[in-house]
């Protein structure tokens, strides 16, 4: 998937990869696409309730070399 902007928050524990994310995302323009990958298996859920809360579109998440990545959309 295309993005705009990518940020790693790989080794971040609860709740960093959400507040980092939220500060990436601070930065861009609606529409814009933001690349998200981390290690915390906690982020699963709280990517799509992050999203969910704030009006970002969880566009796409998966897996890739044991990591998680997910695609924002900035609202």
């Amino acid at each position: 998937m295309k993005f705009d902007k990518e940020f790693d928050a790989s080794g971040l524990a609860c709740p960093l990869p959400i507040v980092k994310t939220k500060k990436a995302l601070s930065d861009m323009a609606p529409g814009q696409v933001l690349r998200v990958v981390a290690t915390d298996p906690g982020s699963v859920a709280d990517m799509a309730a992050f999203a969910e809360q704030t009006g970002n579109a969880l566009l796409e998440q998966g897996n890739e070399d044991k990591k998680y990545v997910f695609f924002l959309k900035k609202g």
